[in-house]
């Protein structure tokens, strides 16, 4: 019987992995998994099992599927695939952020097929372009170029056609150049590919930043707020040197460094505005949450960015926090309410005692004792 090493799922004492696995600071006193903990097919399986059924509570399957991305392996690649034939693009768009992290290219089949397949949202192709880049093999290089200029627009659900994105721009109260749709899968693309190009230029991997997480730009060298808020909200750059100067902002941290992110909510493209919402999400500072209650709030704004910043909310687990994400639970656009469904069980997990959010092991184990 195969066996697999649990003391992958979370690292212990660090701020750790991506947004959406709570992070933790060093020497918080909480104990991780042990290299003796052993994870058998089995319970790989069940796991899986609970990722894929829609009877599941969507918060739980939020929980499972990030087990399976800490034990790794052809299962758990396998159980996140199956996945994709769900009806919930937060979940999707997820599950293709995860096979990126994982960094295997055993996943590489299956994203390539949800880049190209355009019966998927936007918002779950772009993910799986985002994913493509952060494994890194150049044998997708191709690919990626190819779908920079990918012709679908992702939009909110008042921009379904001509007349509806005219609607979107009239009734938006945000900045004239922070519209609520774009060509979300093109700009995606045309990171990645910069990321695969910048790591055949580098030799590799930039170093291991404070979140261990596997970034769509290497963050920029500068570490003075000020330059990099500049490079940040200047639209005449290219998106990739602001993405590093948004990721080199993250890691300097601090309450100018989260106010300076915060601006970035209201101007770029969607897909840039989103990515500002994850950001602020990984850094965590209360400083930010007026604005990102503001963009969950919007309306018209594009509701992946919503999504962002509604988990941003649930990551920084602050009272105001709370009320923001109660009030968009009924939300009319689905990502947003899922979303916010998800935010508060991450509200509701930062503000407890448990080690790790993906405690699909430990919720099986404890069920069969």
């Amino acid at each position: 019987m195969k066996e697999h090493n649990v003391a992958r799922l979370l690292p212990r004492g660090i701020k750790f992995l991506h947004l959406r696995v709570p992070r933790f600071s060093p020497g918080s006193g909480r104990l991780g998994p042990t290299d003796s903990t052993m994870v058998t097919e089995q319970e790989v399986e069940a796991i899986g099992r609970m990722l894929v059924d829609p009877k599941q509570p969507l918060h739980a399957r939020f929980r499972a599927l990030f087990t399976l991305r800490g034990l790794g392996g052809p299962g758990a690649i396998a159980w996140i695939s199956q996945a994709f034939g769900d009806d919930s693009a937060l979940l999707k768009h997820e599950l293709a952020y995860c096979l990126g992290q994982m960094q295997d290219a055993r996943a590489i089949p299956v994203l390539v097929a949800v880049l190209q397949d355009t019966r998927q949202e936007p918002m779950v192709r772009h993910e799986a372009g985002e994913a493509l880049g952060a494994i890194g093999d150049p044998q997708v290089l191709e690919l990626l170029k190819q779908y920079s200029s990918d012709p679908v627009i992702e939009g909110n659900h008042l921009a379904k056609d001509a007349a509806g994105m005219r609607e979107a721009r009239a009734t938006t109260q945000m900045d004239t150049c922070c519209a609520p749709f774009g060509k979300t899968v093109a700009e995606t693309c045309q990171l990645a590919v910069r990321r695969l190009e910048w790591l055949q230029q580098h030799g590799g991997e930039p170093p291991v930043g404070p979140y261990l997480s596997v970034d769509p730009a290497p963050p920029a060298e500068e570490c003075d707020v000020g330059r990099l808020r500049e490079a940040l909200l200047d639209e005449s750059r290219p998106l990739f040197e602001r993405y590093r100067a948004m990721f080199a902002l993250r890691n300097v941290g601090g309450e100018a460094a989260a106010l300076a992110l915060a601006e970035g909510l209201r101007c770029g493209s969607a897909l840039f505005r989103h990515e500002v919402g994850y950001v602020l999400g990984q850094l965590q500072h209360e400083a930010a949450v007026p604005q990102l209650a503001a963009a969950l709030a919007h309306h018209a704004e594009n509701p992946m960015v919503r999504h962002e910043c509604a988990e941003a909310l649930g990551a920084i687990a602050r009272p105001s926090c709370l009320a923001a994400l109660q009030a968009h639970a009924g939300d009319p656009e689905r990502v947003v309410r899922e979303s916010c469904e998800v935010a508060l069980d991450m509200y509701e997990h930062e503000a407890g005692l448990a080690f790790q959010y993906a405690d699909g092991l430990e919720q099986l184990r404890g069920a069969r004792s």
